[in-house]
């Protein structure tokens, strides 16, 4: 039960915000809408069925990751040198080192995973990784997310070699956070309320990557699991992928690892991964790793 309150805590301004706003687009071929996924959300896990490598609601990534890419930058945002944003790539990719193949199911959108959402904001890496376990899915590993947003082209951005504030929802003006607002659980909703720049998920259907993946840069950063990383020390095993809606790297490849798995921001969302052809039962949200989530710290 404490599980799935947090939950909807979670949700809740998300959900009370799609009340009062216009329908969302019509879902994609073979997902399904979001009032049958919402009314079946929270208790059971979304599984393929029969031949299907992934659930309907994620999306099949296959390809090989390679480890280090050449990206030169052919301009700069002015005086951005030092931040690494960078306006334009030359339009190549080489790979250095051995490509490591990867197959995996990515969600198309950003937590909940529902076209015409905000995401959820405000999670810990912890909660983020038990969210997905409560429905039969994980956190993405580092690589199978830098995957899923370049493509087999290696893209520097998911559309592309030049950077693209139209495309994504990136290099919004920033306004400056009130920690100790953002600290004290009974102002955190107010908040990230007036910081807030989400779009809904699914608003830009430029920001694709190669492999139908939707608001992979920008928009919220994404809790992924560090593969090098470590739970004590930096670089933590929580890293954070994609950038948000402000004025930041907002690229496929790098990532931020000097936050521990405690830490959450207003800007900090996530989405889950998973196996291919998985096909496990129902398993309710409430019994997700034996015990309820944290509340943020």
């Amino acid at each position: 039960m404490a599980l799935r309150i947090a939950l909807m805590s979670l949700l809740g301004l998300t959900l009370a915000a799609r009340s009062i706003a216009a329908p969302p687009p019509s879902p994609e071929k073979g997902e399904k809408s979001d009032e049958k996924k919402l009314a079946s959300f929270g208790t059971a896990p979304l599984v393929a069925k029969g031949a299907e490598p992934c659930p309907s609601d994620m999306v099949e990534v296959e390809g090989d990751y390679c480890p280090t890419v050449e990206q030169i930058c052919t301009q700069f945002v002015k005086g951005q040198e030092k931040r690494d944003r960078c306006i334009e790539y030359r339009p190549t990719a080489r790979c250095y080192g051995k490509p490591e193949r990867r197959h995996f199911c990515i969600d198309r959108y950003e937590f909940p995973n529902l076209r015409g959402l905000k995401p959820v904001v405000g999670v810990t890496w912890e909660e983020s990784r038990d969210f997905c376990g409560a429905i039969g899915k994980r956190l993405c590993k580092d690589r199978e997310w830098t995957l899923a947003c370049e493509g087999q082209e290696r893209f520097p951005y998911p559309y592309g070699f030049k950077r693209d504030s139209q495309a994504c929802n990136i290099d919004r003006e920033y306004i400056m956070p009130n920690n100790d607002a953002y600290g004290d659980p009974k102002l955190r909703a107010a908040e990230i309320a007036r910081v807030d720049q989400r779009d809904n998920s699914g608003a830009r259907e430029s920001c694709r990557s190669p492999f139908g993946v939707q608001d992979m840069t920008g928009n919220v950063d994404e809790w992924v699991q560090n593969e090098k990383g470590t739970i004590k020390e930096t670089p933590y095993v929580s890293g954070l992928k994609g950038g948000y809606w402000g004025p930041v790297r907002n690229r496929c490849r790098p990532m931020t690892t000097d936050h521990n798995i405690w830490h959450s921001g207003y800007q900090i969302g996530f989405r889950c991964c998973g196996e291919v052809g998985r096909t496990s039962g129902p398993r309710p949200l409430l019994q997700a790793n034996g015990a309820g989530i944290k509340q943020a710290r």
